[in-house]
């Protein structure tokens, strides 16, 4: 009878919530409707006699839920019936992500600008030749000579001073030699083992099959998230945008950049998703060569293609 039926998450929480506020009206419903009967009912029943003195202390006929008892059991009964239902049928049904054939497929040669450097500065203009001025001549003021007598007694005694040696000072220490610039790390575009998209690496197989597992899981997140700019959907713009990136030594991705850009966003959108996944929960395997997690550049081309 109810073979076939499907139905959305969003169909099952629709149907609970309702379930849900129609008990919460019926029950707000029926305690609004006794309350407003409990002033009328000691005078309508003054004057009954009851079968039991205790029977009038507890509850009148009227106010008594216990007189609902079977439409509240049908309403149980329907209620869980209809959950488990729902719940039983409920269907939940991947997203088909579009992929491109041949989404990893480059066979254009693309020429990479090589980086700019800047220029030298020009050499400084020769300075300007000296002025030579002439000096005039100076009048040389012969001065008379006075004439010292120098002639000494026999009986005194000329005794030199003697002489005293200061002590040369040490020369100064040379300065430090400059600190060793720090090791750049190499990038390599080759290694033995390939960084890897995650999610494969409780795999079974060997590389090659974990290769094959997570250059597909890499299609289908970068065809998941990647937004098609709407001015070229609107436009029909298609075209494959290459972006390469470099994936460090901890699975990082890092230094993205646009080799080739279609336009109207395309390129913006393709490094756009390719940023994102530092965001992702787990990150690329690194690749390895010999033995060693190294950096390596990756170039990924990403094609957009509006679908039928």
């Amino acid at each position: 009878m109810f073979k076939g039926l499907e139905f959305s998450g969003t169909t099952v929480a629709l149907v609970l919530l309702g379930l849900a506020l129609l008990t919460g009206l019926a029950i707000i419903f029926f305690k609004n409707r006794f309350n407003s009967q409990l002033g009328t009912l000691s005078e309508k029943y003054r004057d009954k006699v009851w079968k039991s003195p205790l029977a009038a202390r507890t509850k009148y006929p009227d106010v008594d839920s216990f007189s609902f008892y079977r439409p509240f059991l049908l309403w149980g009964l329907l209620g869980a019936t209809a959950t488990t239902l729902f719940a039983l049928n409920w269907t939940q049904r991947e997203a088909k992500v579009f992929i491109p054939d041949d989404a990893l497929v480059w066979e254009e040669e693309i020429e990479v600008e090589p980086p700019r450097t800047a220029e030298p500065p020009p050499p400084p203009p020769p300075p300007p030749p000296p002025v030579i001025t002439e000096v005039p001549d100076e009048e040389v003021i012969e001065d008379e000579p006075e004439f010292v007598d120098q002639s000494v007694e026999e009986d005194e005694q000329v005794v030199a001073e003697p002489v005293k040696e200061t002590p040369k000072a040490p020369p100064p220490p040379p300065p430090p030699p400059p600190p060793p610039p720090p090791p750049k790390d190499e990038i390599f575009k080759v290694v033995e083992q390939m960084p890897r998209f995650p999610g494969c690496e409780n795999e079974p197989g060997d590389n090659k099959a974990k290769e094959n597992c997570a250059r597909q899981k890499l299609l289908e997140y970068i065809y998941k998230n990647v937004k098609y700019p709407p001015i070229a959907r609107e436009n029909g713009v298609e075209g494959t945008a290459v972006i390469q990136f470099t994936v460090g030594k901890r699975g990082e991705i890092e230094d993205i950049a646009i080799l080739r850009d279609p336009g109207a966003g395309l390129g913006d959108a393709a490094k756009d998703v390719v940023d994102s996944m530092n965001k992702m929960s787990e990150k690329w395997t690194p690749g390895k060569q010999r033995g060693q997690s190294v950096k390596v550049q990756y170039t990924l081309p990403i094609k957009f293609k509006l679908q039928d």
